[in-house]
C-alpha cells in the first residue's frame, strides 16, 4: 500500500490475531508478508496508520488468473444453454471475483479500479463465463475458497500483454510485433495491457493462470510459441513464482487464409510441448459455426480446463484429461503407424461417418491424398493407393477441421502435421 514516508503501520490478521509492524518508505509505499492458514474464511485483516482501514469477509483458498482475448471476455446471454443454466445456481460465498478494468498504460502500474466481489447470479452474468465454470468445478472438487481475477480484452494480441522490453530484446519478436495492425477495438503495442491490467496485480499471490486466446495473431502465426513463451517467463518473473499455465487452442474458424488458424494451433502445441509447467485444452469438437469466431459452447471448454488442472496441479485422480497428442511415425511396407501420447485406451469415433476423417499423407512430391485409416489400440495406420512411399502426415491440418477421432475418453485428437512445408 500506500503512506507518509515513515508512517508507522500495523497490520492484524484475524485467522491467527497477530500483529505485524512496518515503516513506510521514503518513497511512500510498503509491502508486508504474512503467514496464511489452511484455506477458509470470512476473516478480517486490520491496517493501522494514521488511519485504520479493515478489510472484511476475506477468504484464503486458491486464486486463479483468467486472461486472454473476447473468448476469455465471452460473458452474457450469448453463451450455450448449460452455461446460462448456471446462473440461477451461481450465488457461492465461496467463490469471488475481480475483474480488471480495460486499463492501457505507458508504463507498469501498480494499482488498478478494481474490488473483490462476491459470487452471485448477478455478478456471474458478467464476469468470464469460462473463469467461472472453470472456479465453480475447482471450488466444488476441493471445496476450497476459489478467486478469480478476470483481466482479459478481445481483439488483442499476445504482444500487448508481454512486457514491451521482453519484445524489443528479440529481433523475431520484435519484427512480428511491428507488423501488427492497429485496430479500432483494442491496442496491439506491446506491453500497453501488461503494464495497465497484468502489473498490478503481479504483488497478489496466486496459484496459476489460465489463457484464452490466439485468434489475433493468426495473421503472423511463425513467432506465435517464442511469444507465449516470452510471456509466460516474464509473469512468472513479476510475480517470482514458476506457477501453471494452462490454454485453450483456438477453434476452428473460416480464417482468409487457408493455414492461419492451422499454424497458430501449432504454435500452441508447439509451445506446450516445449515449456515447463504449462498444459493446453483441445476444443475442435466444440464448433456450432466455423463462421463465428466465439464458440457458445463455453461449458465444455471450462470442463476440459479444471479437469486438466485438477489432475495436473491438484494430483486428482482423473482419466483421460488430456487430448491424444502426436508422439511419432513409422513407416512399413507402404503404410504408416502412427502413435499418439494421451490414449491408454485406444480410439473412437464420433458422430454418424464410419470412417476416421482429416487424415492426409504426402509423398515426396507433397502432394497430400485422403488416407484409408484403420485404427488399432496402441496407433492408427494410415495408407492410400495414390502415395505407395509415404513420407508426410497430416491430421485436422486446417483451419476448419473437426475431425471424428476421440480418445476412448472423449477428448478429440489434436490437429498435428509432420512436415514443414508450410511455414506462413
Amino acid at each position: 500500500g500506500w503512506g507518509d514516508p515513515g508512517e508507522k503501520m500495523t497490520v492484524i490478521t484475524s485467522w491467527n490475531n497477530m500483529t505485524d509492524s512496518l515503516t513506510v518508505t521514503s518513497d511512500g509505499l510498503w509491502k508486508m508478508k504474512t503467514a496464511t492458514p489452511a484455506a477458509g474464511g470470512p476473516y478480517t485483516i486490520t491496517i493501522k496508520g494514521w488511519n485504520t482501514i479493515v478489510l472484511e469477509n476475506v477468504m484464503i483458498g486458491e486464486v486463479w488468473v483468467c486472461s486472454g482475448q473476447s473468448n476469455m471476455e465471452w460473458s452474457g446471454p450469448n453463451n450455450d444453454q448449460r452455461s446460462i443454466e448456471a446462473w440461477p445456481k451461481a450465488p457461492n460465498q465461496n467463490i469471488r471475483f475481480f475483474h480488471v478494468p480495460r486499463t492501457t498504460s505507458e508504463y507498469p502500474q501498480d494499482n488498478c479500479e478494481a474490488k473483490w466481489e462476491v459470487c452471485d447470479s448477478f455478478n456471474t452474468r458478467w464476469f468470464s463465463i469460462v473463469g467461472y465454470l472453470f472456479g465453480n468445478k475447482l471450488q466444488h472438487d476441493l471445496n476450497v475458497p476459489i478467486g478469480l481475477i478476470e483481466s482479459a480484452w478481445g481483439g488483442t494480441p499476445v504482444e500487448t500483454f508481454t512486457p514491451a522490453p521482453v519484445i524489443a530484446s528479440d529481433p523475431v519478436m520484435k519484427e512480428a510485433a511491428a507488423k501488427l495492425p492497429a485496430t479500432p477495438w483494442g491496442p496491439y503495442r506491446p506491453g500497453i495491457i501488461y503494464n495497465g491490467m497484468i502489473a498490478p496485480i503481479t504483488n497478489y499471490e496466486i496459484a496459476g493462470a489460465i489463457w484464452y486466446q490466439g485468434e489475433a495473431n493468426v495473421g503472423i502465426p511463425a513467432s506465435y510459441s517464442k511469444t507465449l513463451t516470452s510471456m509466460i517467463g516474464a509473469w512468472r518473473s513479476a510475480w517470482h513464482k514458476d506457477f501453471p499455465f494452462y490454454l485453450v487452442q483456438i477453434a476452428p474458424y473460416k480464417y482468409g487464409s487457408e493455414y492461419q488458424g492451422a499454424l497458430l494451433m501449432e504454435q500452441q502445441a508447439k509451445t506446450v510441448a516445449t515449456y515447463p509447467n504449462t498444459g493446453m485444452v483441445v476444443i475442435t469438437d466444440l464448433v456450432d459455426n466455423i463462421n463465428d469466431i466465439h464458440p457458445k459452447n463455453k461449458f465444455d471448454v471450462a470442463l476440459r480446463l479444471s479437469n486438466l488442472v485438477l489432475a495436473q496441479t491438484y494430483h486428482q485422480n482423473l482419466i483421460g484429461y488430456k487430448s491424444p497428442v502426436y508422439k511419432n511415425m513409422e513407416i512399413v511396407k507402404g503404410k504408416v503407424n502412427v502413435y499418439f501420447d494421451n490414449a491408454p485406451n485406444g480410439f473412437m469415433l464420433k458422430g454418424t461417418a464410419k470412417q476416421a476423417t482429416d487424415f492426409l499423407i504426402a509423398g515426396d512430391d507433397k502432394v497430400f491424398q485422403p488416407a484409408d485409416v484403420k485404427i488399432e489400440k496402441d496407433r492408427i495406420i494410415l495408407s492410400s493407393k495414390l502415395v505407395p512411399n509415404p513420407v508426410a502426415v497430416r491430421f485436422a491440418f486446417s483451419n476448419v477441421a473437426m475431425s471424428n477421432v476421440f480418445s476412448k475418453e472423449g477428448l478429440p485428437v489434436a490437429p498435428f502435421r509432420t512436415d514443414g512445408w508450410i511455414t506462413q
